[in-house]
């Protein structure tokens, strides 16, 4: 049985008795759980799917907004907890590779580390220095937020949608803004790192310094496209997931 805190943290799009592996993914600033709704039909069926709920949005959307990134990490791995018992993979992209980073140290620190961490267009925190500031007017957020995800135009254009969105993506990128840059301990799990190979945020390059948050393995791989490569390469992405799920099934560590 779920606990209530679990159930609204964590959107279950496939789980049963079967599932000893569970993948939770982490949605990028202004994004929701139904974004991997998907992802069940290409991944095996012994493999639990689950989005984290944010605050601010979908049917949570009168809850406050957490103060900050590292706060909204401790809520998150509280309602992880009954998980900790299976082998627990966290995918995050974005601002939510940041997110799943914060999560699985404290999964570690509590002695229930992950057995991945899948991090997705996303410098690591000892990267971030220098990095451009996303918050500004609401118009230079709505703008920002298009450069990137061209599909978004028409949702900012009507004004009841924008009212309704707009204030989760306005919170969730002073998070991103006012999280802090620099070392964090070394996790013990082994690191997988996917990118697009045209993304403006983060190139193939820093992508690879998450091979620097880990004493196990670290592994990246680089698709075509920007910072939303896994829309059009999902398939592709799927796909080295299921490598990773086995690996983690069979206790292998991460391979260049």
């Amino acid at each position: 049985m779920t606990s209530p805190v679990e159930e609204r943290w964590l959107r279950r799009f496939r789980d049963d008795d079967a599932c000893a592996t569970k993948l939770v993914c982490f949605p990028h600033a202004g994004g929701w759980s139904n974004a991997y709704r998907t992802w069940a039909r290409g991944l095996p069926s012994d493999v639990g799917l689950f989005a984290i709920r944010y605050p601010g949005r979908e049917d949570r959307i009168g809850d406050p907004f957490p103060s900050g990134l590292e706060a909204l990490a401790d809520d998150i791995v509280d309602a992880l907890v009954g998980l900790t018992r299976y082998r627990l993979v966290l995918f995050g992209h974005s601002m939510g590779a940041s997110v799943a980073h914060e999560v699985a140290l404290r999964l570690h620190k509590r002695g229930c580390p992950p057995a991945a961490l899948c991090v997705s267009g996303r410098r690591p925190s000892h990267a971030l220095e220098g990095l451009r500031r996303h918050f500004g007017t609401d118009e230079e957020i709505i703008a920002d937020v298009v450069r990137f995800d061209e599909s978004r135009a028409p949702v900012f254009a009507d004004p009841d949608l924008r009212e309704i969105l707009l204030p989760a993506v306005r919170a969730d990128y002073r998070m991103v803004d006012d999280y802090p840059a620099g070392d964090r301990p070394p996790l013990d799990c082994p690191v997988y790192g996917y990118t697009g190979d045209h993304d403006s945020e983060v190139s193939p390059e820093l992508m690879r310094r998450w091979a620097d948050t880990t004493n196990a393995g670290f592994r990246i791989r680089v698709f075509p496209g920007g910072h939303f490569y896994l829309r059009a390469e999902e398939d592709t992405l799927l796909a080295d997931l299921r490598d990773v799920l086995d690996r983690v099934k069979r206790g292998v560590e991460a391979a260049s």
